[in-house]
């Protein structure tokens, strides 16, 4: 079972956010949060799997509450169960259209994946599942709107070698090229001529090379090193 703490300043929305969960046999609600204070604490209290996040990222405290959720600070505490400072809720931000910058803050910040707010019941009880299962949701128009973000913003800043560049092997050079250009699993499988679950399978190792959580955090790697440049 899924537990989703719902975050969101509206009760209307919460109310129909809570119903369109609870309504999937493996999904449940176990809280909800109005601002970025509670749903920290509830995060934190409560111990959902997922936080669905939906608040517009330009409110300024809204990046701090996702790197608070995703991040938090270890510290010393009473005695508690074994497993609960390893523990970190994963965070799902529903994004309007048009914020892809701040979207990109959020991922740096720790999010976990992203869903447009006008996205579909189906969409989005999957990108809840996908963000518990510790993958990143994101839709393929957004990713590809991120990464237009990414280019505009950043300058090569070539990373030190510490940073898990020289880790990589060619193969996965190439790959994370690719997943910076935009392209799916599926097109890098059909370039590469090998299966798409080969391909899952590198960019999960890539991940965990360079430190990165999400897809779109290898994308600002990929510029950040210098390993490909921004379009002019």
């Amino acid at each position: 079972m899924v537990s989703v703490l719902v975050v969101n300043d509206q009760s209307l929305q919460r109310l129909a956010l809570r119903m369109l969960l609870t309504a999937e046999p493996d999904l449940t609600v176990v809280g909800e949060a109005v601002g970025g204070d509670e749903a920290v604490r509830a995060s934190t209290a409560l111990r959902p799997d997922v936080v669905l996040m939906d608040s517009p990222l330009s409110r300024p405290d809204s990046i701090d509450t996702v790197r608070r959720i995703a991040r938090p600070p270890r510290l010393a505490r009473t005695p508690e169960p074994a497993d609960a400072e390893a523990f970190t809720s994963r965070v799902l931000v529903l994004t309007a259209p048009g914020q892809e910058t701040y979207a990109y803050a959020a991922l740096r910040a720790g999010a976990g994946g992203f869903l447009l707010n006008n996205a579909a019941t189906d969409e989005l009880t999957a990108a809840v599942r996908v963000v518990a299962a510790g993958d990143a949701a994101l839709t393929p128009g957004l990713t590809r709107a991120l990464i237009e973000a990414v280019r505009q913003q950043h300058t090569v800043r070539p990373l030190p070698r510490t940073s898990g560049l020289d880790t990589l092997t060619g193969r996965e050079r190439d790959i994370l090229v690719a997943v910076a250009s935009g392209w799916s699993n599926a097109e890098i499988a059909e370039w590469l001529s090998i299966a798409p679950t080969t391909v899952k399978s590198h960019v999960s190792n890539i991940l965990a090379k360079i430190g990165a959580r999400a897809r779109v955090q290898a994308v600002a790697f990929a510029y950040e090193s210098g390993l490909i440049r921004p379009a002019a």
